[in-house]
């Protein structure tokens, strides 16, 4: 039995791309006048179907099996010991600014710098205020004259009064003058002595014995009265000073008890509160709060910082499940996180709602329940559905129960593939 006709062109689809050269070699290589029998047509037609298999796209490489960390999720008390950072200041802490107005001539005091009582701090130009008291003295020489003249018209007419020489009248007169020319001596020397006051207030001196820690003008500048020129923080008692947003206000009342902590790992100390600003900061918005720290030695170094802890009064938390902020995934507006399921090998999305943070650890509220376990490491490169293998043992419950030994026996590494990360 013969074909009567075997179609001897190649397809179109064979004629263009990677296997145009394949087609036209088989082209040539058949004789296409030679007359078809049974053993040409069935030969032509497993060539042409090498030829297009070998010209099909390969299929693509399967996706890889990613290795993440496990945990198994279990309930645990949140901290009810909330911290806050505070640092340390004088009790008394004073802003020094002079008495009187102008050139600030010399600042011997420098930040850092501690001074005894009566030690000068700065000093303006005091050669006008040395004019005024010279000014001063001189009424009240001027006013002495007089007064002296007075006495002396007075024991005159005192004398001729007593002769009948000049009425009582005269005498009064005399005596008057005595007194208004008393009174002006009286006035001067007052000026004198407010003078020599504005002369003195020309040098700045420290109250009382502490440690300068700041320093607000500089020599050549012309300071008015009052303007702040150094800060003194007085030797004595130490305070332990924070802020507090308004939300947690209400846990704090003056006496409550607390424990501070230096940042540079002393011994805590014991603090209480003794006082709470009646009024936010205008721009934090936060409300300072000062303890007064028990008397030590040495005392904790003024600006260190510290860590105020205060008392709950023995309140216990609730149990609440708690995970790590790499497990967390933004999904849409809200939360979820990769939940596995160990029948299958795979993961499937969970959304979850977070109600607060506990340190570095995010507080579940609604979503998981105890004894699932949630990937921590890797979520950003999984996709629903998607087959996985552990790394590493799955942590213990954070509960202590019983199915967390079972959790991890579990958990025990499938391959050496490393984590997604």
């Amino acid at each position: 039995m013969e074909i009567s006709a075997v179609s001897t062109t190649t397809p179109q689809s064979a004629r263009s791309g990677p296997c145009a050269d394949a087609a036209r070699s088989l082209d040539i290589g058949l004789d296409l006048s030679a007359p078809p029998t049974r053993w040409s047509g069935v030969g032509f037609a497993v060539l042409t179907g090498l030829v297009l298999a070998a010209c099909s796209r390969p299929a693509p490489p399967p996706e890889p099996v990613r290795a993440v960390r496990l945990m198994t999720v279990g309930e645990s008390a949140t901290s009810t010991q909330q911290e806050f950072a505070g640092e340390i200041r004088a009790r008394v802490e004073s802003s020094l600014g002079f008495r009187v107005a102008g050139k600030l001539t010399q600042r011997p005091a420098e930040t850092g710098q501690r001074v005894r009582a009566g030690q000068l701090l700065a000093g303006l130009d005091p050669q006008d205020y040395q004019l005024a008291t010279d000014a001063a003295r001189a009424q009240l020489a001027a006013a002495s004259t007089q007064r002296d003249l007075a006495q002396a018209d007075v024991k005159r007419f005192a004398a001729l009064k007593e002769q009948n020489f000049i009425s009582s009248a005269e005498l009064e007169r005399r005596e008057a003058s005595l007194r208004a020319t008393q009174a002006q001596v009286d006035q001067a020397q007052a000026q004198l002595q407010a003078q020599g006051n504005q002369g003195r207030y020309t040098q700045l001196v420290a109250d009382a014995a502490g440690v300068v820690t700041a320093v607000l003008a500089e020599p050549g500048q012309v300071v008015a009265v009052g303007m702040p020129v150094v800060r003194l923080a007085h030797d004595g008692p130490r305070d332990a000073v924070f802020a507090v947003p308004e939300d947690k206000l209400a846990r704090f009342a003056v006496g409550l008890s607390a424990d501070v902590r230096p940042w540079g790992g002393a011994s805590a100390l014991q603090g209480k509160v003794r006082e709470v600003a009646a009024i936010a900061d205008p721009v934090t918005r936060t409300y300072l709060v000062k303890l007064s720290l028990a008397q030590t030695a040495p005392a904790p170094p003024l600006g260190s910082t510290v860590m105020v802890r205060p008392e709950t009064g023995g309140a216990s938390a609730p149990a609440v499940i708690k995970l790590p902020t790499s497990a967390l995934r933004r999904q849409g507006q809200g939360t979820a996180v990769w939940v596995y399921e160990p029948g299958s090998q795979t993961v499937r999305l969970q959304d979850v709602e977070v109600a607060t943070a506990d340190g570095n650890e995010a507080v579940i509220s609604q979503g998981l329940s105890a004894g699932q376990q949630v990937v921590t490491a890797g979520v950003h490169v999984l996709a629903p559905g998607q087959k996985v293998s552990i790394y590493g043992a799955a942590p213990q419950l954070r509960s202590g129960s019983a199915s967390a030994a079972a959790s991890a026996a579990t958990s025990a590494p499938a391959s050496a593939t490393r984590p997604a990360q």
